[in-house]
This record gives structure tokens, C-alpha cells and sequence, in this order.
């Protein structure tokens, strides 16, 4: 007997807005609305887009204990984020395989840190940090998630908080503050490539949260399917695609969130695993695909050189809104992994010519605190 998908508290919400409900990650999530994937993506990045992501795991840890805890099994400084910074990190096995990719937070007042990790994960997670330490130290807390994307973001938020917030806000930083009242851990973060928010706040609170936010005529809610196209022109890892336990962050690309002091050091899971690769490239590359033709190239598709040898496989794919053409990722044999390189795809049994291009295939468009206006 399987367990029954859980909902969140935006559930009733979801499909009074005409959401398509299917399960995710062992989720009742909308994967789109009445629009379609198509305009949800468009709007998000010409606009405003609203998605709850509360099925996320949001993990508090206090005590220098508990971030000794997390440090076994992140290559990323942790110990020196300061009050109100964010950090992209993984957690890894011995062999320097992702267990997850997460968020690590430290508010600016508060907790001491607090962890965005992924639905599918976030027990798993909790026991591999938690190892011996008590509950009380390290928690997965039953908060809901909320996320705001896009160009016009900003000044929704900005009409709802106070200005200082916002003065200290750019791209990855967190502070707490209040909306209508409602304590808010507000986090300018996101997985569109879009300037945008997440926050964090109690499921009691969570609906009256979005119907505040709904009162902008900009903001629109966006199902999961235009989430994925989103990350994916963002070239955005996911886990279960590009990441699992069997890759490591430096085959994913993400040598950036290996510290090189810590790595000296060699005191977190996997450290010599990664410095090896470092040194030595490691044996495939993740890669971004630009496709040559119509028909998309989707997870588990083969990749060959132009001899028809298999030399690797995509991770994720599909039709690109933006770009108006088909676009993916994967995993390639080093030597290929170069601005350029002609591929084959093997789609439905036919040879589909590509190349590769340099990621994301639609430029970031994060705001530092420099260029906030």
C-alpha cells in the first residue's frame, strides 16, 4: 500500500485558480493553471510569478554543535556567513556524490542557521546532519514556502516591507520582517534566474500571505511545469537530473561551492574526491545543449559524437519559451565538454544534430544591493 500524496496549505487555493493537480515528490502540487505552462512562463519573466513551494524542507539548526554537524558534509564555508547572508552548498556522501543541494541561511536575527532543502530529501537529510545530536538542536520545521519571481517582484515586495528590509535586500540575503503583521523570513533567492523572493512563514498565515500579494495585478501563479522550463533556461541543476548521490558537485559545474581552506583542510565528506577532480578534471562534464532542430530532447536521451559513439546523456530537456527553440542538459566525456562541439541525439531512434553552448541559455538576471533602485 502506497501512502497518499500530502497537500499543502494552498491546496483548496490551487484548485479554486483552476490548477492542475499532480503528485510530486510525494506532493499534490499544480503543475500549471488555466493559461498553460507557455504564458506562466512568459509572465514570470516579463512580470511577476507566484509559486508555492512549500512541499520544500525548511531545517533549523542551532548551536555551534549543529553547524560543526553540517560542516562533515558541505565543502562551503559556513562558520563565516554573516547575519543575513545565503549560501548555495551541497551535502555529499564519502565519495563526494549530492545527497542534496540546499540553501544554507543565516537570518540576520534569530536562529543561527536555517536550511532550504529539497521535498523528496528533506528526511533523509535531517538524519544525515543530525547524526547523534538531539532534536532540539537540529529540527525539520513545519513551515510553508513561497516563492515570488521576476522583473516586477521587487516592487511588490517593496510596497509590503519596510524600506531598511529592503536597503540590506540583494541577491542572497535574508532578513526577517513583517507583512500585514505576519512574521516573515524573507530570502531574495529563487530557481527561475529572475530577480525574485522566497519566504518562509506559518501555514496558518500562508494564504493570507498570497491573496496580499494576488492584489498586485502583476502577479500571476505559476504551476511546477513552468518552474522546470524556468530553471532549466537558467541552466539550473536538478536534483534527480543533473544531481544525484553518484555525481559530484564538480562534474555538475558547481566547483564555485567547494571552499578551497576547507578543502585543505580535507575535514568534510568526499574532500579528496573533489580535490582530485579539481586537479585533474573530472572523467564528464555537465554541459548546456543547444538542439538543432524541432523535436525536444528529453531525460535519458542519448548522446553521441558525430562517429556514433554514445558519450553521454541528458539530464533535462525541452522546448525553451524564451528562446523559442529546444534546449538541454547533460552529462558529456570531458574532452567534448568545449564551446561548440557537435553532438548527436538520438530522439525516437533518430539522429538529431547539436552542439554545445555556455550556460544558462537566458542570462541571469539577479539584483545586488548595488544595483537596487
Amino acid at each position: 500500500m502506497t501512502n497518499a500524496p500530502r497537500r499543502t496549505s494552498l491546496y483548496n487555493w490551487h484548485t479554486a485558480k483552476g490548477g492542475k493537480m499532480v503528485e510530486f515528490a510525494g506532493y499534490e502540487m499544480p503543475v500549471y493553471y488555466e493559461t498553460g505552462i507557455l504564458a506562466e512562463h512568459l509572465h514570470t519573466r516579463s512580470a511577476a510569478g507566484l509559486f508555492d513551494v512549500s512541499h520544500m524542507g525548511q531545517i533549523v539548526l542551532r548551536g555551534s554543535e549543529a553547524v560543526a554537524a553540517l560542516e562533515k558534509h558541505v565543502p562551503s564555508d559556513v562558520q563565516n556567513l554573516k547575519p543575513g547572508q545565503m549560501r548555495y552548498s551541497t551535502l555529499l556522501n564519502e565519495w563526494g556524490g549530492v545527497i542534496d543541494d540546499l540553501i544554507i541561511v543565516r537570518p540576520d536575527t534569530g536562529y543561527d542557521l536555517w536550511l532550504i532543502v529539497n521535498a523528496s530529501r528533506k528526511e533523509h537529510d535531517l538524519g544525515i546532519i543530525r547524526g547523534k545530536l538531539s532534536s532540539n538542536l537540529i529540527e525539520l520545521v513545519n513551515r510553508d514556502l513561497i516563492a515570488l519571481q521576476g522583473p516586477h517582484a521587487q516592487d511588490v515586495i517593496r510596497a509590503l516591507v519596510d524600506h531598511d528590509v529592503m536597503e540590506k535586500l540583494g541577491f542572497m540575503n535574508a532578513a526577517w520582517t513583517k507583512i500585514n503583521g505576519m512574521p516573515v523570513l524573507l530570502m531574495r533567492s529563487g530557481y527561475t534566474g529572475e530577480d525574485g523572493f522566497e519566504l518562509s512563514i506559518e501555514p496558518h498565515n500562508t494564504e493570507t500571505l498570497v491573496k496580499i500579494l494576488m492584489r498586485d495585478s502583476d502577479v500571476k501563479p505559476i504551476g511546477l511545469g513552468a518552474r522546470d522550463t524556468l530553471r532549466l533556461e537558467a541552466g539550473l541543476c536538478l536534483y534527480g537530473h543533473e544531481l544525484n548521490e553518484k555525481t559530484t558537485p564538480v562534474e555538475a559545474g558547481l566547483k564555485w561551492v567547494v571552499n578551497k581552506a576547507r578543502l585543505s583542510e580535507g575535514e568534510f565528506a568526499g574532500a579528496a574526491v573533489l580535490e582530485s577532480e579539481l586537479l585533474n578534471l573530472p572523467e564528464r562534464c555537465r554541459v548546456g545543449i543547444m538542439v538543432d532542430d524541432k523535436a525536444p530532447a528529453r531525460e535519458g536521451t542519448e548522446i553521441q559524437n558525430m562517429k556514433g559513439e554514445k558519450v553521454g546523456e541528458i539530464t533535462s530537456g525541452g522546448f525553451s519559451p524564451t528562446l523559442q527553440k529546444p534546449i538541454a542538459m547533460g552529462y558529456v566525456d570531458k574532452h567534448l565538454a568545449v564551446k561548440g562541439t557537435r553532438l548527436l541525439l538520438i530522439v525516437r531512434g533518430k539522429a538529431i544534430a547539436a552542439h554545445i553552448v555556455p550556460l544558462p541559455f537566458v542570462p541571469h538576471r539577479y539584483i545586488n544591493k548595488g544595483k537596487m533602485k
